[in-house]
């Protein structure tokens, strides 16, 4: 029997031949037509063929005159049909064996509507000598769907630019952009990376992205530098909030505040001068001035000074000049004249004259008060108390008496009243009497003590001094009215007084 063998053989691959050489034996040769090897895959629509081989093994049987091969040298070769799957193309076709024991090539392309199937053999006609074959031809075809051609992908960072400096809070958005031919163009956002101190150092943007057919874009970075150039902002307040007087005086310690900000950074400190906060107390002191400073996390400054800042807490110094000693006692008419103001202000200076209230002549207790005010408003005061003593009345002397003594006296009668004044010294001037007041009164009771005055004269009724009795005297004219009751007083120009009670008869 002789054997015809098909070798399937892969585009690309050597496939060795299988099998030898039969030794005829009989008349009758039986060749098997077989395929050797793996199956063949193509790729749809694809111009690239795949490769196999067939051969026919002679073989010996039945002690044929015709041992090896059914095809002796010159006769015609045994033509093979290839029966293909759908779509599937073979070539050549029909494909003619001349020999055994070699192997003919056939390639197979596929169509882009090709099924996978498998590959036989039909024989279309054989040599003219005798013989059969036994068709063992069975190729495989596997037909794949075309890989979809995949350009890789790009990406760019875009927003962003890779050395570029930005400034605080005007930083762009970063962006991917990508680029891919198949899958279409697109943007996504980039992952930002890098850590900032107060908003600010270095940050990297980085692109990654793969396709869908599984081909990965270079990485894109970019990386950037974040700063803040702008300067803070800086203001002060006083407190007191009301300001100085209208002098441009503080009569009270002044605190100056500073407030600071900054949009970009932020704020890293905000200081007075000398301070470790933002404010700063002000004692006395002409034409201060404070200066705060702002200072942003990168380094930026801001100054602001409070200046012309006057404040006087002392008030000025005040004292009293001549007039009554401080707890002096004077008889009415003797006090001194109302002393002078003394005043100075070491800072500020005074805001006017120094005032001198107060004082009096009266009998009582009386008071100077010179007062002094600087210029930042602070006032400060002296007080010196000194006393006026009334005068010194004795009298009236005989023939009046006084006590509530009721003196009876007749009508018309001229009564002497006489008295002395004393002022430290005895005073001889009748300027000293104020006058002389003559008022009717209710009779006394019964039981009234009275006393007839024992002497009496009708001599003038002017007020003189007598240097030689050493007294005042005045002569009262009585009213020519029996019965009437009379009380006389004598007032003197400090405001005492002597008063003596008359009954006419």
């Amino acid at each position: 029997m002789r054997t015809l063998r098909i070798t399937a053989i892969a585009a690309g691959v050597s496939v060795a031949l299988a099998g030898g050489m039969g030794i005829a034996h009989a008349d009758n040769i039986q060749d098997t037509i077989a395929d050797v090897g793996a199956g063949v895959t193509l790729v749809a629509g694809s111009p690239t063929a795949g490769n196999a081989a067939i051969r026919l093994i002679g073989n010996s049987s039945g002690g044929d005159v015709d041992p090896n091969c059914n095809i002796d040298p010159g006769e015609a070769p045994l033509r093979l049909d290839i029966v293909t799957p759908a779509g599937v193309t073979a070539n050549p076709d029909p494909l003619e064996i001349t020999g055994c024991g070699t192997e003919f090539p056939v390639s197979f392309t596929a169509s882009s509507t090709a099924e996978s199937g498998t590959v036989t053999v039909a024989i279309l006609s054989g040599p003219a000598g005798n013989g059969s074959y036994k068709n063992e031809v069975s190729i495989p075809i596997t037909v794949t769907q075309p890989v979809p051609s995949n350009t890789k992908p790009t990406v760019a960072v875009t927003g962003v630019l890779d050395g570029a400096t930005y400034e605080i809070g005007a930083v762009p958005s970063a962006a991917c952009q990508v680029t891919d031919t198949e899958d279409g163009n697109g943007t996504t956002a980039a992952v930002i990376s890098g850590t900032l101190s107060h908003g600010l150092g270095q940050q990297t943007a980085t692109c990654d992205y793969t396709d869908a057919g599984g081909l990965h874009a270079d990485t894109a970075t970019a990386v950037y530098t974040i700063v803040d150039t702008g300067a803070p902002t800086i203001s002060h307040s006083l407190s007191p909030s009301g300001g100085p007087n209208a002098n441009g005086w503080y009569k009270q310690g002044v605190t100056v505040t500073f407030d600071c900000s900054d949009s970009g950074s932020g704020i890293a400190s905000c200081l007075a001068d000398g301070e470790s906060g933002t404010s700063k107390v002000l004692s006395e002191g002409a034409n201060q001035s404070v200066t705060g400073t702002a200072t942003d996390w990168a380094g930026n400054t801001a100054t602001d000074t409070a200046s012309g800042i006057n404040i006087d807490t002392t008030a000025p110094s005040v004292a009293l000049s001549g007039g009554p000693a401080a707890g002096g006692s004077y008889y009415y008419g003797s006090a001194p004249a109302a002393p002078t103001c003394i005043a100075s202000d070491a800072l500020s200076g005074l805001d006017g004259s120094c005032v001198v209230s107060g004082g009096g002549t009266a009998v009582g207790t009386h008071s100077y008060t010179a007062t002094a005010t600087d210029l930042a408003g602070n006032e400060n005061s002296a007080t010196s108390s000194y006393s006026v003593l009334p005068w010194d009345l004795r009298g009236f002397y005989s023939p009046v008496n006084t006590g509530g003594v009721w003196n009876t006296v007749k009508g018309g009668a001229t009564v002497p009243l006489k008295f002395e004044v004393f002022a430290a010294s005895e005073l001889t001037s009748t300027t000293a009497i104020t006058g002389f007041t003559v008022k009717g009164v209710a009779c006394p009771g019964a039981s009234a003590p009275t006393d007839d005055v024992e002497f009496v004269t009708t001599g003038g009724t002017s007020l003189r001094y007598d240097s030689t009795a050493g007294q005042f005297i005045q002569n009262w004219q009585t009213p020519k009215r029996a019965g009437a009751c009379y009380a006389v007083t004598m007032t003197t120009q400090d405001g005492s007084s002597l008063t003596a009670n008359f009954l006419l008869k």
